[in-house]
Formats: structure tokens, sequence, C-alpha cells
């Protein structure tokens, strides 16, 4: 079972992307995607729980929904991210470093409830280590899955190289590899970390050069690689269907 752990109903581009659901579906049928996460940012928690939860009401089988975690300046979140997942089926959070300080006075109340729920915090740090590593070391409890091997489209090998030590280091810490160009750092991931810590992820939808064709592209990075077949079936999909209990 192939399994895309990262995808957007709305992305964090300049112009706030948008996919539906069954535009998504469209996209993993073309391309071979059993099952994918999806999750909506720049916009509220409120309105993601809305958007994901639409999406999973409409192809249960197909989406798995993750709670987008973003300060509120009119109330707290935190009963509104408990709620998506205790009430709803949500089975994690994502976290953007951009519209979300990693502060530990903003995002650590976040990353105890995950560990007090037992779900996975999806982060994208934006190269920030520091607050990988501070994280990891405060809440062993609480699995962090590190967006796009540390930064997105990263080219500095020595940045990677550093989270994947943090990640030999904390065994909490899972590797998205998403947005990864240095495609044979996900190769070393596997060997350095282990596969059941790897988790392959578009994240899409792109029209580049067509949402299916793009899903495609990715999926083809990973099996370009070579590795051990069994190593191959944990990123694509076993890895993160044991992490979510699938």
């Amino acid at each position: 079972m192939i399994v895309d752990s990262h995808i957007h109903l709305k992305h964090g581009d300049a112009a706030k992307t948008e996919y539906s659901p069954e535009t998504i579906v469209a996209m993993m049928d073309a391309a071979g995607i059993d099952k994918a996460v999806v999750f909506a940012m720049s916009t509220t928690t409120r309105r993601s729980i809305e958007m994901a939860q639409e999406a999973m009401e409409k192809f249960p089988e197909r989406l798995i929904p993750y709670v987008y975690a973003l300060p509120h300046y009119e109330r707290p979140v935190l009963a509104e991210i408990r709620e998506a997942i205790t009430g709803l089926g949500f089975r994690g959070i994502k976290i953007h470093y951009v519209e979300c300080s990693l502060a530990e006075h903003i995002i650590d109340p976040v990353i105890r409830l995950a560990g007090n729920l037992d779900v996975p915090c999806l982060i994208d740090f934006g190269g920030r280590l520091a607050d990988v590593e501070r994280l990891a070391r405060s809440f062993p409890g609480t699995r962090i899955i590190v967006a796009h091997l540390g930064q997105y489209q990263c080219r500095e090998e020595s940045l990677i190289d550093r989270c994947l030590s943090l990640a030999e280091t904390y065994p909490n810490l899972y590797l998205d590899a998403s947005g990864v160009v240095l495609i044979h750092k996900i190769s070393e991931a596997v060997q350095r970390v282990g596969s059941a810590r790897v988790l392959y992820g578009s994240d899409g939808p792109h029209l580049d050069p067509d949402t299916w064709g793009f899903a495609r592209k990715e999926l083809t990075k990973v099996a370009s690689l070579g590795l051990d077949p069994v190593d191959e079936t944990a990123v694509l999909g076993g890895s993160i269907s044991t992490l979510l209990g699938l």
C-alpha cells in the first residue's frame, strides 16, 4: 500500500492554492497512491478542521486528516485540536514555522498535547535545527516528523546531515522525504536512521507538469534509489501506516 504522508488541501504559497478532495483523489488514482494524509494551512485551526473533515467524510477510506495548529488572538486553539483528534478522528497535527512561532511559550503546549493524545506532529522547521533538537529533547514522548529532511528543497548537504544526526540521536524523530531535491540523502536517511522512520510524501498537489504527473515524479524519486524491497515498502507506506495505526 502506498501512502502519501504529506498532501495539501491548502498550500502555503503566495496564492494560498487550494485543491478539492475530488482533485486529490483523482490525482492519487492516476498516480497509484492508495491513501494520503491531508491538511490545510494558511488558514485558522478551525477552518483547517472543517476542510480536512469534509475531505475525510467524502473519502473515508482514502484520506487521513491532520489538524493545523495556529495560535488565535481571540481564543485558545488547544481545545479545537483536542476535539479534532479525540472527537473527529484526526490522526496528527501539522505545524509550519512561517505561520506559527516555535518559541516555547507558543508551541510547547501543542507538542505536549500531541504526546498525551499519542499522535504525531508534522513540522516544517525551515532549517531551524536548534528547534528540532529542543523539541525532540524536551518531548521524548511525542513523535515529531521533520518535514523535507530539515528544509524544503535544501541543497546544503551539511544541513541535511545535521538533521540526520539528530534523528540518530533522538528516536522520537521521523523524517519526511517530501520536497527533497538531493534525493541520495533519502537513501542515506534510510541507511542511518532506518526505513521505519523515513516517510514518503509528495508535498502535492502541484501542477508540474500536472497533478498526477507531479505525484508520479515524487514516487519515481523513491523508486530510483534502489532500496532494499523491504525498506522501499516501508518508506512508501508501511512506516506511516504503522505510525498512524492504520
